[in-house]
């Protein structure tokens, strides 16, 4: 995949994480907000920031939550990033990890 393919993957999938974290938000006890292309996700009980950012020179959306560093790659079949050890989307792989901190189901 080329540079610009890659960013317009990573910056559709980084808005539409957006969207759905900001809907997730108003049940959830967590705030989404994005900054220089960098998605983070605050939580205040128990105290937590995810971080989800793209990472140009290796093609990948890195995320950093629950003290791990996920790397997910597109897959063109899925129309996705996916994590390849758990074959999640993204946005999955974010409603399971804010369901693990949380200790409660979330939907994006």
């Amino acid at each position: 995949m080329d540079d610009v393919t890659f960013q317009k993957h990573a910056g559709d999938s980084m808005e539409d994480l957006f969207q759905a974290l900001n809907r997730a938000a108003e049940k959830h006890e967590f705030e989404a907000d994005m900054k220089a292309g960098a998605l983070t996700v605050e939580f205040e009980e128990p105290k937590a920031k995810f971080v989800v950012s793209p990472n140009a020179p290796v093609r990948q959306i890195w995320v950093s939550a629950n003290v791990k560093s996920y790397k997910l790659d597109w897959v063109d079949a899925a129309g996705a990033f996916v994590l390849p050890s758990t074959g999640q989307t993204l946005k999955q792989m974010m409603a399971e990890a804010i369901r693990l901190h949380l200790g409660e189901e979330i939907e994006l």
